[in-house]
């Protein structure tokens, strides 16, 4: 199916976990194997050529800002508070457009396919509003969770311990204008889709590791150099 045509990097956290790293820079600017977060998020993205690249910003907007300058990706402040992972949405979207959008979490690193590819083949307009790429608990690495959904038969989404949302998705955007609330998380949107039915989920075929805390770099940097 066709993909869409912008993507949003999340971007905006205060990175309290990745302390004392992020004393004096925000958590996209960390280095894992010599790059920044984003740079490794970038890379994902810029293969397939959107027209509209949107990275959200709070804690040290201006180091993220100078940093990205001259990339193309366009910055949705968020001041004077974080608005959260829905609410960062909902604010850039004058920036990201009308349709379908990508969004993607910083602050993880992939080994194997793109995943924004293995979404594209998978997404299907007609029958889904969300399409979440989740991660086998055995391709997890830096992350104790017990995992967040059962992906059925179907590919049709449940809440419960399984593979472990990655952060990266394909979301349509229309049931934000529903939402009063300035600051929100993700769930407030995913909810109706889920109880519709309409919220799918896709296993990856790699590994990634969520890097949300200095411990993780090492183990980050074991799964890149994994032969």
């Amino acid at each position: 199916m066709s993909q869409p045509e912008a993507a949003l990097l999340f971007a905006a956290g205060l990175g309290t976990r990745m302390r004392p790293l992020t004393d004096n820079r925000p958590k996209p600017l960390v280095k894992v194997a010599g790059r920044t977060l984003i740079d490794h998020a970038l890379e994902l993205v810029t293969p397939l050529g959107l027209p509209r690249v949107v990275a959200n910003a709070h804690y040290r907007s201006d180091m993220l800002a100078a940093h990205l300058n001259g990339s193309g990706v366009a910055i949705s402040h968020e001041a004077p508070q974080v608005l959260e992972t829905g609410g960062g949405l909902k604010q850039a979207l004058p920036l990201l457009g009308a349709g379908p959008v990508f969004t993607l979490n910083t602050d993880a690193v992939w080994r194997g396919p793109n995943p924004l590819h293995a979404l594209c083949a998978a997404w299907n307009a007609e029958r889904m509003d969300a399409l979440l790429l989740c991660v086998p608990r055995a391709q997890v690495h830096g992350h104790k969770g017990k995992g967040d959904f059962l992906i059925g038969d179907d590919g049709r989404l449940s809440r419960g311990p399984g593979a472990v949302y990655s952060g990266v998705q394909i979301i349509k955007t229309e049931g934000l204008a529903q939402i009063e609330a300035r600051v929100f998380s993700m769930w407030d949107l995913w909810r109706p889709m889920l109880a519709a039915g309409r919220m799918y989920g896709l296993a990856y075929r790699g590994d990634w590791c969520d890097v949300g805390h200095p411990d993780a770099i090492e183990i980050a940097e074991d799964m890149l150099a994994y032969v």
